[in-house]
């Protein structure tokens, strides 16, 4: 398994809009990184950083750089936060898969690869190198095998084919060319990828080797969910996402319907914000636990979001649709307004509303 996510050549949330200046930025940067001008790059990232410290691309490039500085540590902890910080973007728990398995820890790679795909479950990239993380667990296994009993001619055939398809071939790191950002269309409500990169082939290998981009995102938290869930349905409608910024709105709905439907309570509850008001009036920590513990006594979740529309006026948003709803023997569709306030770049849900 050796992909990354090229951190310069997609937009990382769908309709995300960095200022001009900051978008130059990380182009810059990027550009640099691609000539080997590393340390200068570095520095460079350092300063954009301390004016925008919580801004995704500059802290996926802060990542990318530590990997070409073989500062493997330092970049696993980037990619960790920004998992925590941004549990709806799949690149960050794919590059931490790669790292994981460049040390040689096979199962905290599947995990991380794992959260990738429910976060987007169409992440190509995050397939490709699942199979392969299965396929060196699958080498580990049948060596151990091989091991407790030296005439299990069945093991040591099928412990060839492994290494035939993942043993001695080995890439340097690249970078892609940057692909430019371009308006948000909204299908089902998820994000158009960016122009793609030629693919090669993901093979197992000791360290992270191609960096290649990857479509953006829906929401996860860093655990490893128990229970496989039921694949989320988002309808598409005409009143859905018109522009870049109403593309943005739905793809925070979409991350907070992929997580609900995944049982996946931390990255659902990330979706709203601190200020969040409950129906009843109480405090937003009660609020927090008692969902915790109706979604998690369902044994399935299905969410479905219907002809979502959305009015947006300044740093507010409005979205109403029809909601679908499937827990175990239950099943109901009713009307949902879901209010949601920009702070700090990102969108967060402040009040909900079922019914007319």
């Amino acid at each position: 398994m050796r992909k990354l996510s090229a951190a310069f050549a997609f937009v990382f949330v769908a309709g995300m809009n960095h200022a001009p200046a900051l978008a130059d930025e990380a182009l810059e940067i990027g550009r640099m990184l691609r000539q080997g001008q590393t340390d200068a790059a570095a520095a460079r990232l350092e300063t954009a950083l301390a004016t925008k410290p919580r801004d995704a691309q500059l802290r996926f490039l802060r990542g990318v750089i530590q990997i070409e500085q073989k500062r493997t540590d330092d970049a696993i902890a980037t990619f960790q936060r920004m998992t925590e910080d941004f549990p709806e973007l799949p690149e960050p728990y794919n590059n931490l898969a790669v790292l994981h398995a460049g040390k040689g820890q096979y199962d905290k790679a599947r995990a991380a690869l794992e959260l990738a795909i429910r976060t987007h479950p169409a992440y190509a990239t995050a397939h490709e190198n699942l199979g392969d993380v299965y396929a060196k667990l699958a080498s580990e296994s049948y060596n151990k095998a091989l091991q407790l009993d030296g005439n299990n001619n069945v093991a040591q055939v099928k412990l060839g084919l492994i290494k035939d398809l993942i043993g001695g071939k080995t890439v340097k790191p690249s970078l892609p060319e940057p692909v430019a950002a371009r308006p948000v269309v909204v299908a089902a409500l998820a994000p158009v990828p960016p122009a793609p990169v030629a693919a090669k082939p993901a093979v197992v290998a000791a360290a992270p080797v191609v960096i290649a981009p990857a479509p953006a995102p829906a929401a996860p938290a860093a655990v490893v969910p128990s229970k496989p869930a039921l694949p989320v349905a988002v309808a598409t409608a005409a009143n859905g996402a018109s522009n870049a910024a109403d593309a943005e709105v739905l793809a925070v709905v979409q991350a907070w319907a992929n997580a609900w439907s995944s049982k996946n309570v931390d990255a659902y509850l990330a979706q709203y914000a601190q200020s969040f008001k409950a129906n009843d009036g109480g405090s937003r920590k009660i609020w927090a636990a008692e969902r915790r513990e109706r979604i998690e006594n369902k044994k399935s979740i299905r969410v479905v979001v219907e002809k979502p529309a959305v009015t947006i006026a300044g740093d507010k948003a409005v979205v109403k649709f029809r909601q679908g709803y499937e827990a175990d023997a239950l099943k109901t569709s009713s009307a949902k307004t879901l209010t949601l306030t920009k702070s700090e770049g990102s969108w967060r849900i402040v009040s909900e509303r079922t019914g007319g």
